[in-house]
């Protein structure tokens, strides 16, 4: 894991294309401002993994399978993306 220290007003970049600002800090809380294209998902942790759930509820499929089919996938990519 890279860690990065930046402060308000601060942006740190992820490829060309994803900006992450520090908008503010309050004692423990840090409030972050995220640009990113419009394709590409952005959910707090806990969101990501309440939709990963209920996609391999909906989906039939115990998590091991999962796993085993992600591991097919070249590069690990799950989701297609819009050619440039």
């Amino acid at each position: 894991m890279l860690v990065l220290s930046r402060q308000k007003d601060e942006t740190i970049m992820i490829g060309d294309d994803i900006e992450i600002t520090v908008v503010d800090i309050r004692g423990d809380k840090v409030r972050l401002g995220i640009s990113a294209p419009s394709e590409i998902p952005v959910h707090r942790k806990e969101v990501y993994d309440a939709i990963r759930r209920e996609n391999l509820a909906a989906s039939g499929m115990k998590p091991d399978e999962v796993a085993e089919a992600t591991k097919r996938k070249p590069n690990n990519q799950a989701r297609s993306r819009k050619p440039d």
